[in-house]
């Protein structure tokens, strides 16, 4: 019997006129930051309703960029949610300000807005909703709350590239965008990041705040006025974006109709708690497909079952993600067990199954039959 190959939980899917094209930008001595990286911000300013976009490292530096452009620090509160990657609660706290966290809802795994309003406090300076694949924050509520607080809106969607908000690109509205483009997320640069701003003065301070600073002065000498950092974009990692972008519809339309498989062959008997499933105009992007285990009934725990998904299926699965309170850094903040039940409850039971464009409907399928015969030899 032949042995399947190893199938991860996430790969990049980048084409050959891509690979071609970076050598092409190899081959012409400038991989620095130059002129791909323009043509990569005026396409996503494009989809963004015209708003202008900076790329930059990594989404982590377009976090802590937005963060100094809301001039976030010491004595400020950032409420955020506890189900979310690092990043946030990391940049946060590296601003010197405090992190606020509150629950999320158990299947769309936004942020709960009622929660968010009742943890606003007169130093609280920006909200920062994690969008999620497979739905939306809704931000016309989140951002009613925050105008009747005067605070500002940090969007982060590492995780929901390409998804529309009642027929609006994410990042079109609202304050600040982040995006990711990390090789696992729906487009990727390898490594790198967007922000989406207001105007051409935010983007104008962004330059200085990517670049060590540094603003170009008249006479062609230069100054500092701002500790900017160094987080541009190559131009090899541009090109690679510019490419994405151009399979962009393709690459999300093979995301929805991986996803639809699941929904359809998934295995009832398998009793998991599943994201909410995906409407024909819903406009959400799938960055990741992830399940609650029935830890409850199962006779094995979430590491022995990742383990024989592994080692004896041949499929890779991850976690996505843990609860920002417990980590050492959010107790250090006040977090503690118990305090936001749902976040915890997805942190202790996901699993992030396989999906990316180059899967096949097939690999969709030995998923489902793996999960089923694992799950079925470890119920109570």
């Amino acid at each position: 019997m032949a042995v399947e190959p190893f199938l991860p939980f996430s790969r990049p899917s980048i084409d050959a006129a891509t690979i071609e094209g970076v050598g092409d930008v190899l081959r012409s001595g400038w991989i620095t930051s130059g002129p791909w990286v323009q043509t990569f911000e005026l396409r996503l300013a494009e989809l963004c309703g015209g708003r202008p976009v900076r790329a930059v490292s990594s989404a982590t530096a377009a976090v802590e960029i937005a963060l100094a452009l809301a001039g976030i620090g010491p004595g400020d509160e950032v409420i955020t949610s506890a189900q979310t990657f690092f990043t946030v609660s990391n940049m946060i706290a590296r601003a010197g300000a405090t992190p606020v966290f509150v629950d999320c809802d158990l299947v769309t795994r936004n942020i709960d807005l009622r929660a968010v309003e009742a943890a606003v406090t007169p130093r609280t300076r920006a909200i920062v909703p994690t969008h999620w694949p497979g739905s939306a924050t809704d931000m016309d509520a989140l951002l009613a709350i925050a105008r009747r607080h005067g605070v500002r809106v940090i969007e982060d969607a590492a995780l929901s590239f390409g998804t529309r908000f009642r027929g609006r690109f994410g990042g079109s509205f609202g304050d600040v965008t982040t995006f990711s483009f990390h090789p696992n997320k729906t487009l990727t640069t390898i490594e790198g990041g967007a922000i989406v701003l207001n105007d051409g003065a935010e983007a104008t301070r962004v330059d200085a705040l990517r670049f060590h600073g540094i603003e170009r002065l008249g006479d062609g000498t230069r100054d500092v006025a701002i500790p900017g950092g160094k987080f541009n974009l190559p131009d090899v990692n541009a090109r690679i974006g510019v490419g994405q972008l151009e399979r962009l519809d393709a690459i999300l339309a093979r995301r929805r109709s991986l996803v639809e498989r699941y929904f359809m062959r998934w295995p009832e008997e398998a009793d998991c708690l599943l994201p909410p499933r995906p409407a024909p105009d819903d406009g959400c992007t799938w960055n990741m497909f992830c399940v609650l285990l029935p830890l409850e009934w199962m006779t094995i725990t979430r590491a022995a079952f990742r383990d024989a998904m592994q080692q004896r299926e041949g499929i890779g699965t991850g976690i996505s993600y843990e609860a920002l309170h417990l980590t050492t850094l959010g107790r250090r903040h006040g977090g503690r067990e118990g305090q936001f039940p749902n976040a915890e409850r997805i942190a202790r039971e996901t699993v992030t199954l396989p999906l990316f464009p180059d899967m096949l409907d097939d690999d969709v399928d030995r998923v489902c039959d793996a999960v089923r015969r694992v799950l079925a030899e470890c119920r109570r």
